[in-house]
């Protein structure tokens, strides 16, 4: 391994060039107007993929953004790994709140800054890197290689299932890694071993045909903004999701996952500090975590109408407009639930107003992975090879919707392997990476290569 850690840590400030080139893309897949900008992102990682060695690299198309696929087989014998991430990015708004450009990569205070940097960018850049310094430095890497980036997971990896169910032979493996997840928080290494699934909606409220003078018709006809308020705040009781039947499918926590919870170093106070929350909320009879990890959600995304310029404007809104999601628990179906919150939202509605209802993308259901995996086994070795000490294992509140889909389609496994962390500012203002933790991702893709192809066994 030294030939291939020395190159790595030789060409550190050239691939942190690279990865300014590619975070200059902004590469907002939600956003029709930079489909462009999409696809120039996934033809930059298909030549940085091209440029890292011998491999047969293509680009597969979608009814929407492209992905990325990438292949090697010159280890005969050896385990096959899948590699997967994302090179699309949320949009950088509100502008106004970034200290600079959000699409210059800009080092600042020791944290280097720009949207999709930490969500997944430079995560997603390090096996492309490593598998580089071994072809480079004279080895050769001791799997065989897969790799699949796609542009969509911002929108909820709407085209990948199919992409994966018409190409599950040639990304045929024996286990996934994901370079998307991130870890916990920066004081130590971590495994996420679940992600949450997630299911989405809209919904419209209508009342005058168009909007009115706030002083000639208030108090005689519905406002939609209030009767939106209404519905939102119908959803939950003290924290308690009200759906009628939202909780049949959801399970207590199991108690091994309780335990690890308790044995986890968890400053409250400190984590209110850093999301600047004057205290904890959510369900009762929860811990903060459990709630974040474990226990489903409904929350409010978006919620306007009316006047939203400067000064004030004596209107009653023709319409108000509100975007919700659900994050999932195991058992817990995306459509499902999608369904239920529909009938409330229709059963509440109130008086003097018309309610339309949008579905969002078909959702993504639950992941956890056992710890006695073997490729989670691996991972946690390597991980305190790199760092000195042993990962903790975590949950994740947020959602990879493409790993219950390599499970169904290609009998795997997947495991998170992302060097992002938490508090990174993802998908807000101000988004970072520690450069600490570009230098380690580096060393532990190429280390844990070197152990699957010990550890696992071929299919």
């Amino acid at each position: 391994m030294d030939p291939v850690l020395k190159t790595l840590a030789d060409n550190e400030s050239r691939y942190l060039r690279e990865l300014a080139e590619f975070v200059a893309i902004p590469s907002v897949s939600t956003d029709p107007a930079h489909a462009a900008d999409v696809r120039r992102a996934a033809e930059w990682v298909a030549n940085r993929l091209r440029k890292a060695g011998p491999m047969e690299v293509e680009i597969w198309e979608t009814p929407r953004h492209p992905a990325v696929f990438g292949r090697w087989n010159g280890a005969p014998g050896a385990p096959t790994v899948l590699m997967y991430g994302h090179c699309d990015v949320q949009p950088a708004d509100p502008l106004e709140l970034w200290h600079s450009p959000p699409f210059v990569l800009t080092d600042r205070g020791g944290r280097l800054y720009g949207r999709g940097v930490s969500d997944d960018k430079a995560s997603m850049l390090l096996p492309i890197l490593a598998v580089e310094a071994f072809f480079s430095s004279g080895a050769e890497p001791p799997v065989n290689l897969r790799f699949l980036f796609e542009s969509e997971e911002e929108i909820g990896s709407v085209d990948l299932p199919d992409l994966v169910r018409a190409r599950r032979d040639a990304l045929a493996c024996d286990v996934a890694l994901s370079a998307d997840g991130g870890m916990w928080r920066p004081e130590a290494p971590s495994i996420n071993i679940s992600s949450r699934g997630l299911a989405s909606l809209s919904f419209t409220v209508r009342g005058p045909a168009h909007d009115v003078h706030s002083g000639r018709h208030g108090g005689g006809i519905a406002n939609p903004l209030h009767a939106a308020a209404e519905l939102i705040a119908s959803l939950h009781d003290n924290g308690r999701i009200a759906v009628e039947g939202f909780y049949d499918d959801v399970a207590e926590i199991e108690l091994a996952l309780s335990q690890a919870l308790e044995r986890l170093t968890f400053d409250e106070k400190k984590y209110l500090a850093e999301v600047g929350a004057p205290s904890g909320f959510g369900e009762p009879g929860y811990g903060t975590l459990a709630r974040q990890w474990y226990r489903p959600t409904i929350e409010v995304n978006g919620f306007y109408g009316g006047y939203q310029g400067p000064g004030g404007k004596t209107v009653l809104p023709s319409e108000a407009h509100v975007k919700l999601t659900s994050r999932l628990v195991p058992n817990q179906r995306p459509q499902d639930v999608v369904a239920k919150v529909r009938r409330h939202l229709e059963r509440h509605c109130p008086a003097g107003v018309s309610l339309a209802i949008e579905e969002g993308h078909e959702g993504a259901s639950a992941y956890r992975v056992s710890t006695e995996s073997p490729a989670v086994r691996a991972a946690a070795e390597t991980l305190r090879d790199v760092f000195g000490v042993s990962p903790e294992f975590v949950g994740m509140g947020g959602t990879v919707p493409i790993v219950t889909t390599f499970r169904e389609v290609l009998g795997v496994d997947t495991v998170f392997f992302s060097f992002s962390v938490a508090d990174e500012n993802i998908h807000a203002p101000n988004e970072f990476y520690r450069p600490e933790r570009f230098r380690l991702g580096l060393q532990a893709w190429a280390r844990l290569w070197r152990r699957l192809s010990q550890d696992l066994q071929k299919k």
